[in-house]
C-alpha cells in the first residue's frame, strides 16, 4: 500500500487503501463505504502541516487533487468559488488571470485550500485575519455522505466550526472566496536590532498593511518586512537578482551553511550570527502573491504559538535568554506575526489581537529542547497552538484556551457521531467523539 509523508516528515502512515474520486459522488461513496467497513478517513492535501492532522494512518486516505480549480468567479462581489484541492500557489495564479487576489496569505503557497482553510493558515497584518476569515461559504461532504453548505447565513454553527475544522467535521469540497481586485505590494526589507524591533512593535504594526519580522536566535539582528498596498505599475526584483537571492542565496547556501552546523554543532551559533549579518535589504514592487508568498525548498520542522499581542515582547525576550541555554543550538530564525481577531471557533486569533511566534529547526537537527522551551514559555502566557504544526497539548489544556472550544465539539458530534473523520492528532487534541455533548 501508499507508504504517506508530510512535508517535515515529522509524520508518517500507510492507509488502508488510497481513493481518487473524480467529483462529489465518488467522493460521497468511498466515505459511505470506510463507515460501514469500520474505517476512518482523511481528505490528503499537500501534506505542509508538520503536525500529524492530516495523517491518514491506517485509514482510507482520500486524494483531493481531481478536485481542482475555480469553478466560478464574480469580478463585481469578489466571490470566487473554488474546489477544494486546489493547491494556493495555482489559485494565486488563475485569481490574477481574473484580475482578482485573496487580501493576505502566507509565505508557503504549496498547501491546498482546503488543508490551509481548516488547520488556521494565515499570513500577517493587523487589521487582517488568516485564510479562514476569507471564507464566505463552504460545502462539505458528512460522514453519511450527505453534501451541505454552510455560511453565516445557511448552517452558521456549522459554518463557525468548519471555518478551521481541522477535518474533524467532514470533508470540505468547495470554498466560496472573499477576493478583492488584484492589487501590488510595495516591499521594504531591512536589518534592525532586536530590542529596536521589540521598542517599535506597535508602530510598526500600526503604520504597515503587513509587518513581520525574522530573528536568528543567537544573534542581535532582526530582518524587519514591511508590505503595503501602493499605485502604479510593479517593479519587480530582476530575473537574475530574484534567483540569486531566492534560489541561491536564501535556499542553496543556506542550505548548506546548515548542514554545516548540523555537522559541526559548535559552529551553530557563529553560523548563525553571520547568517544574520548577512541579510540584505530589499526594495520592490509585485503582485500580492508574489510578493506574500517565497520559495521553500529547505526541509525544517515547526512549532507555531498565537499569544494576546500585548504579550510579544516579553514571551520574545524570554525565548531569547531560552536560546542562549540550549545545550543544542537553532540554525533556523524565528518568524513573528500580527493578525486581527476574528470569530471562528478554532481560530488561532478568537476573540484578540494576536501575535504569531514560529520557532524552527533544519530537518535531523535536534529540536525538542528548543521547542520545549517555547512551549513552557507559550504556557505561561495564554499561547494557542497552531494546528498544523508541532505541539503536545491535549484537549483539556486546549478547552481553556478556547471559549467556544465545547461548542466545536457539540458540532463534531453531530456531523460525525461515529467519529469517522479522526486519527489520533484529533483524538489528542478533541478527544474522541462523545456524543453526550
Amino acid at each position: 500500500m501508499q507508504r504517506w509523508s508530510n512535508w517535515g516528515r515529522t509524520a508518517r502512515a500507510v492507509p488502508s487503501s488510497v481513493v481518487t474520486p473524480r467529483d462529489t459522488a465518488e467522493l460521497a461513496a468511498a466515505i459511505e463505504r470506510a463507515g460501514r467497513d469500520g474505517r476512518t478517513v482523511r481528505a490528503l492535501g499537500s501534506g505542509h502541516s508538520f503536525s500529524a492532522v492530516g495523517s491518514p494512518e491506517d485509514g482510507c486516505a482520500l486524494d483531493l487533487s481531481q478536485l481542482s480549480g475555480i469553478i466560478s468567479a464574480d469580478p463585481g462581489t469578489g466571490l470566487v468559488v473554488v474546489r477544494a484541492g486546489t493547491p494556493l500557489h495555482r489559485l494565486n495564479t488563475d485569481l490574477d488571470g481574473l484580475g482578482l487576489a485573496l487580501p493576505n496569505l502566507g509565505d508557503i503557497d504549496r498547501q491546498t485550500v482546503a488543508g490551509a482553510i481548516s488547520t488556521g493558515t494565515h499570513g500577517t497584518g493587523a487589521e487582517l485575519g488568516g485564510l479562514a476569515t476569507q471564507v464566505a461559504a463552504l460545502e462539505l461532504v458528512l460522514a453519511d455522505g450527505t453534501e451541505v453548505r454552510c455560511s453565516p447565513e445557511e448552517n452558521p454553527q456549522l459554518f463557525a466550526a468548519a471555518g478551521i475544522g481541522l477535518g474533524a467535521l467532514g470533508v470540505i469540497t468547495t470554498a466560496t472566496l472573499r477576493c478583492v481586485p488584484a492589487f501590488t505590494l510595495a516591499a521594504e526589507e531591512h536589518q534592525a536590532g532586536f530590542g529596536e524591533v521589540l521598542d517599535g512593535f506597535d508602530e510598526l504594526a500600526a503604520a504597515n498593511d503587513h509587518f513581520e519580522f525574522h530573528w536568528f536566535p543567537h544573534s542581535e539582528r532582526t530582518l524587519v518586512k514591511r508590505n503595503n498596498r501602493c499605485d502604479g505599475p510593479p517593479e519587480p526584483l530582476s530575473p537574475v537578482r530574484r534567483f540569486v537571492e531566492y534560489e541561491v542565496l536564501e535556499n542553496g547556501l543556506f542550505g548548506a551553511v546548515c548542514e554545516l552546523g548540523r555537522a559541526v554543532k559548535p559552529l551553530v551559533r557563529p553560523l548563525n550570527r553571520v547568517c544574520a549579518a548577512a541579510w540584505s535589504a530589499r526594495s520592490y514592487r509585485d503582485r500580492s502573491h508574489r510578493v506574500f508568498t517565497t520559495p521553500r525548498r529547505i526541509r525544517f520542522v515547526e512549532t507555531e504559538y498565537a499569544f494576546p499581542r500585548e504579550r510579544i515582547g516579553e514571551v520574545l525576550r524570554e525565548l531569547r535568554a531560552a536560546a542562549a541555554r540550549l545545550a543544542d543550538p537553532v540554525m533556523f530564525p524565528v518568524e513573528v506575526r500580527i493578525a486581527a481577531p476574528d470569530d471562528i471557533w478554532l481560530s488561532t486569533a478568537h476573540g484578540r489581537p494576536t501575535a504569531y511566534v514560529a520557532v524552527h529547526q533544519y530537518v535531523g537537527m535536534p529540536h525538542r529542547e528548543w521547542f520545549d522551551a517555547f512551549e513552557s514559555i507559550a504556557a505561561a502566557a495564554g499561547g494557542r497552538p497552531h494546528w498544523g504544526k508541532m505541539h503536545r497539548l491535549d484537549a483539556a489544556t486546549l478547552r481553556e484556551r478556547y471559549p467556544r472550544f465545547d461548542d466545536f465539539l457539540r458540532i463534531r458530534a453531530e456531523a460525525d457521531p461515529g467519529g469517522v473523520f479522526t486519527n489520533g492528532y484529533l483524538n489528542r487534541v478533541l478527544g474522541p467523539v462523545d456524543n453526550s455533548v
